[in-house]
């Protein structure tokens, strides 16, 4: 019987102490068509695997349609992101490839893109009829208010006049059946309308213990579904 990676169980652990509570940002890097690289923070949405194989955890995110990050993804899906919690002072540096679950009549650009058909976890689901367009809605409405309202703005990074131009945005965003009049109803569907999942199926995860003396340095990698660990120089 498989069972989950050891780093998966770390993380996990490490997510759960008093001391890293709300530490759910990591940075997320990327590069462009020109090989330049790209980093931001994004917030962790949680953990799916495949049914019946706990060996291949992937991460969740989320993102705006409408975001650089995007294109980037689509035309190189290999990226790369650090966690680190630094009540434990622990961090996590996983290596692998994203899948992006836009909304269905999202226009993206029209560039060679890069297939993520390689990774076994999205064939796994895929192949088991895994739902991610329903999955990408109900993590839409399960989302605080003031996050969905985020998405009911203009695009991120477009030039406005002056700060106060924010103050005529929505502060927050109810769910549909929620929703007290038609403002609040088209702001829910202009939102879900730029809400994206991404979803990351890691390869490589390095586990750095600095609390621990000597400091602790582990390396995990994927072979197909196996995955092996060395013990490495912090």
């Amino acid at each position: 019987m498989v069972s989950a990676p050891r780093w998966l169980a770390a993380l996990t652990t490490a997510l759960g102490l008093p001391e890293n509570k709300g530490q759910i940002m990591y940075q997320l890097a990327s590069v462009d068509a020109n090989g330049n690289p790209h980093v931001r923070t994004i917030g962790h949405r949680g953990f799916i695997e495949p049914e019946g194989s706990p060996n291949l955890p992937l991460l969740m995110c989320a993102t705006d349609i409408r975001t650089p990050k995007v294109t980037q993804i689509l035309t190189n899906p290999h990226v790369e992101l650090i966690w680190w919690l630094s009540g434990s002072m622990e961090q996590f540096r996983l290596t692998g490839v994203v899948r992006l679950v836009p909304p269905p009549d999202a226009q993206l650009p029209d560039l060679p893109v890069q297939s993520t058909e390689a990774s076994l976890a999205f064939q796994k689901m895929d192949a088991q009829g895994f739902e991610w367009e329903k999955k990408r809605v109900e993590t839409y409405d399960v989302q605080p208010a003031f996050l969905r309202a985020g998405f009911a703005r203009p695009p991120p990074g477009a030039i406005i006049e002056n700060y106060d131009v924010g103050k005529s945005w929505p502060g927050i965003v109810p769910r549909a059946e929620d929703a007290q009049n038609e403002e609040e109803k088209q702001a829910y569907e202009r939102g879900l309308r730029t809400f994206a999942l991404m979803f990351f199926d890691p390869v490589e995860v390095d586990w750095v213990q600095l609390k621990e003396k000597p400091n602790r340095r582990t390396k995990f990698i994927r072979k197909g579904e196996e995955w092996s660990e060395y013990i490495a120089v912090p």
